[in-house]
């Protein structure tokens, strides 16, 4: 998720990094003909279409035009036009928080998904089986982050994680096969380090985005969020410190953002990285760089890997008016068809979430097939803690930050953090 929407504490934007400027001709193919949208009803606001007002944070291109013209497309299948507000990601919980007490919600609104759950307790949002919508067919881990206390109260479209990167060339050179355990991952980062060269490199610093990095080794070995202090969480942790003490990776990553580690990657000054899709754009704008993604390595060989999810959510909030809000029931269906998905999926740089899409979707790029393979068994941050998520996020990062700068042993600043 990306760090540049949020400043702390609610770095949950980390799983998007910043996406580079692409040409939006090549991004906006979304057709107007969308499925799953419902024919127009006769509702209008004064003899015309309704209009649905529109809350999201997509308010830089390419994003922001991607979405304006699929919230389009599906709000004219169902009979209405759009006013839609697009804010900064740091704003947005705050403004919806205000809307909420001061009776001002939008139509649709779209949430970052781990701030579903929060939203959804304070009652600003309505159940979606209300307007007969289900999320029969999406990843668990995704319908796990649209549902508060056991209804569903979001879909969505798209998703993300994350995965190893590496560089094909450096990789060949050295003779070294990408890595699919924790084994292999320590004996080939430590091959491919050599003078300004690290083998690895991966984001920790002391938010939210570095708990985003080290969820899929934490989950993949059984490590949970609601003790972080158990023995598979130290192990997880023992391996971010072995990759440091073995000089495979840079003590600045404990500042780096996923944004500078993707700068490292693309320079060369690292063969292998845990990144997102999202950096796409900027290293295939780099003809000379030769890259492929695969799994996070496991924790042993046959072991599934536990990914976290990102991505945004849509909902529609308890206006009190069911005209409005049927509508834009419409507009969330419509954004999740099948069709809708793959657009935007492609337009994005993410991953469908319904799972019957995805090896197709992979098989039109294989590099999107590391993570899409990842997306069956992918896990939703607040999928246990829902609103608490963030106390275990602040607990996770503040024990890595002490465990990779050596004040203590790996179970020790686990202990700590989790009972401080």
């Amino acid at each position: 998720m990306r760090s540049d929407r949020k400043d702390t504490p609610d770095m949950f934007r980390s799983t998007r990094s910043r996406k580079a400027p692409a040409a939006l001709a090549s991004i906006l193919a979304l057709p107007l003909a969308l499925t799953a949208c419902g024919g127009s009803d006769n509702g209008s606001d004064s003899g015309g279409a309704t209009t649905l007002r529109v809350l999201d944070y997509y308010n830089n291109d390419p994003g922001k035009t991607v979405w304006q013209k699929a919230i389009e497309a599906c709000a004219s299948q169902a009979g209405a036009t759009v006013s839609r507000e697009a804010v900064p990601g740091a704003t947005l919980i705050q403004k919806v928080l205000q809307q909420a007490s001061s009776k001002t919600l939008p139509d649709l609104l779209m949430l970052d998904n781990p701030d579903l759950q929060q939203i959804a307790q304070t009652g600003a949002l309505t159940p979606l089986d209300t307007f007969g919508l289900n999320a029969d067919g999406f990843a668990k881990g995704v319908v796990d982050a649209s549902t508060y206390q056991g209804k569903l109260y979001g879909l969505q479209p798209v998703t993300n994680t994350i995965g190893l990167f590496y560089n094909k060339d450096i990789l060949a050179k050295a003779g070294v096969t990408p890595p699919t355990t924790w084994e292999e991952l320590k004996t080939a980062a430590k091959k491919l380090t050599s003078g300004s060269q690290y083998g690895l490199a991966f984001s920790a610093p002391a938010n939210y985005e570095g708990t985003w990095q080290f969820l899929p080794f934490m989950w993949s070995n059984g490590g949970d969020e609601k003790n972080i202090a158990t023995p598979e969480t130290a192990q997880a942790l023992q391996l971010w410190v072995d990759l440091m003490k073995a000089g495979s990776v840079s003590k600045s990553a404990l500042n780096w953002t996923q944004a500078d580690v993707n700068d490292q990657f693309r320079a060369g000054k690292a063969a292998m990285m845990v990144n997102g899709p999202w950096q796409f754009p900027v290293l295939d704008a780099d003809t000379a760089l030769h890259y492929a993604v695969v799994k996070i390595p496991a924790p042993a060989a046959g072991r599934p890997i536990v990914a976290p999810l990102g991505g945004e959510t849509w909902t529609v909030p308890q206006t009190g008016n069911k005209d409005k809000q049927a509508k834009a029931a419409k507009v969330v269906a419509c954004l999740n068809s099948d069709e809708s998905q793959v657009n935007l999926a492609k337009q994005n740089q993410t991953i469908p979430t319904k799972t019957a899409l995805l090896t197709s979707f992979s098989s039109s790029n294989p590099n999107v097939k590391g993570f899409a393979d990842q997306i069956p068994t992918a896990r939703s941050r607040t999928g246990e803690l829902g609103a608490d998520w963030p106390k275990a996020a602040t607990k996770i990062y503040t024990a890595f930050q002490s465990a990779l700068t050596g004040q203590a042993d790996p179970a020790k600043a686990l202990e700590q953090a989790q009972n401080g």
